[in-house]
């Protein structure tokens, strides 16, 4: 019966991804009902009587289907797991998506003629924020409460097992209870690292697991580990904890690599050993690429003439930014940018770092930022082959070579093109340093590491989200 137990709480006690993928189908489901429940009021209140038949659906709204993914893209940025676990953040969230398609919604209905259905969309969007809220409320409630955080035992006290406390402390919300260490290093023994006691050393890991009931060890040993630890790890496993090393628990955690705790060979091991890039996947993001930098160009065809004659008469000529630029390999190519910045931004003719409320940056400039408008040009070099639209940002000769000296791995964020967007630009929002380039290497590297179709098309999701809340940086 105790065994039993303890395996029903377990299964209840989910990972970081396992929450994720929970959060989406619930919003699902909550817009879902919503679509049936917005569909039955249309009919009802609108049209006066007939039920939402199968007929119904067919003649008046085929495209309803259609509203609960559209309404997974609105709520895109609250499938971080942090922001998740906030119900001030959820709220706001919901409430901000919902107005964003109704905006939307309204702009579409008052540009295109014929019947849209304006009260059956706006039915659905005050009800799917409703049921989603009520939703998210109980999530907050129930899968951020302590019985039901996985209970993590950390073995290596040094500096990798002390970052991974760190990084749990971060967090807005913890996404386990780390009961403490385990360390061979007898002058450890009883130390308290980072608040978290040192509870003794491999002896002592099966009853610590079981007595603290453990369901995951996080091994932060990037050294070579001596063989009673590695047989204590596997008895352990045996019993139904779960075994994961510190870098792969940071990825999941952060979405990024922790780039000053691997071993030398990560790299190779990474992205020679265990990256396999197929051919399929290569033509389908080239596919991606050209279809989206089409669009993106007959776009910019149409903003060219209005964006040209605000940038001339705030500031004058030039309209467009060239500048060289590393793409893959390390080949160099020019850039092409709307202008945001003065004439004199760089007066000395050296590279500066471009700052999150940069004083050289036009009144025009910081809007176009926002908006994310200025990068519009870079869909000819998308459309050329030099960039893609999903990839780490291209960074300046001058730039990448002063960061090669102080990053480890900086070198590797050129194994793939450069992109518009990128998994840092839609993570990241901090301002420019050597720090901060550090930060975005790493989920930079993250994205190298486990790229592919699916990744592709969040970052661009998770991009539209951001230009929609004016979050660009």
């Amino acid at each position: 019966m105790a065994a039993t137990a303890e395996r029903t709480s377990r299964a209840w006690r989910l990972r970081v991804s396992e929450r994720r993928l929970l959060l989406v189908v619930g919003d699902l489901a909550c817009a879902t009902i919503a679509s049936v429940i917005a569909l039955t009021l249309w009919a009802r209140l609108d049209y006066l009587g007939p039920d939402p038949s199968l007929e119904f659906i067919q003649q008046r709204a085929p495209w309803f289907v259609l509203l609960p993914p559209l309404w997974i893209v609105l709520m895109v940025n609250l499938y971080d797991v942090q922001r998740a676990a906030s119900l001030r953040q959820t709220v706001r969230s919901v409430i901000f998506a919902a107005m964003i398609g109704g905006i939307l919604y309204l702009g579409l209905y008052f540009s295109v003629e014929g019947s849209l259905p304006r009260r059956g969309v706006l039915y659905f969007l005050a009800i799917a924020a409703a049921l989603t809220m009520l939703w998210r409320w109980g999530y907050v409630r129930v899968f951020t409460a302590p019985g039901f955080l996985r209970r993590v035992l950390i073995v290596g006290a040094g500096e990798s097992g002390t970052e991974m406390i760190r990084v749990i402390k971060d967090l807005q919300t913890p996404p386990f209870h780390v009961v403490g260490l385990i360390d061979d290093d007898h002058a450890k023994q009883g130390l308290a690292i980072e608040g978290l006691s040192v509870l003794g050393d491999n002896s002592c890991l099966i009853d610590v697991a079981e007595r603290e009931g453990v369901t995951d060890i996080i091994v932060a040993i990037m050294g070579p580990m001596n063989g009673e630890m590695f047989q204590a790890l596997l008895d352990t496993q045996q019993r139904g904890v779960e075994i994961v090393r510190m870098p792969v628990a940071y990825e999941e955690l952060l979405g990024r690599v922790p780039i000053r705790h691997l071993e030398s060979d990560w790299v190779l091991r990474s992205f020679v050993d265990e990256l396999r890039v197929n051919g399929f996947y290569l033509l389908g993001r080239r596919v991606l690429d050209v279809t989206g930098a089409t669009i993106g160009l007959f776009a910019l065809f149409l903003l060219l003439p209005w964006v040209a004659l605000a940038i001339w008469l705030e500031s004058g000529r030039p309209i467009f930014l060239r500048q060289t630029r590393l793409g893959e390999g390390g080949h160099a190519y020019q850039v092409v940018k709307f202008r945001t910045m003065r004439q004199d931004a760089e007066a000395d003719g050296q590279a500066h770092w471009a700052l999150e409320e940069d004083p050289r940056t036009t009144t025009l400039g910081r809007f176009m930022r926002k908006m994310h408008l200025d990068e519009f040009p870079q869909f000819w070099n998308v459309l050329r082959g030099e960039m893609s639209l999903v990839g780490p940002r291209p960074e300046r000769p001058e730039l990448v070579a002063d960061l090669e000296r102080h990053i480890p791995f900086y070198r590797a964020r050129l194994l793939v093109k450069p992109g518009i967007t990128g998994w840092a630009q839609v993570n990241y929002h901090k301002g420019a340093s050597i720090e901060g380039s550090a930060e975005k290497l790493e989920y930079d590297l993250y994205y190298i590491k486990h790229r592919n179709i699916m990744l592709d098309l969040w970052v661009l999701i998770r991009t539209f989200g951001q230009v929609l809340g004016f979050r660009g940086v």
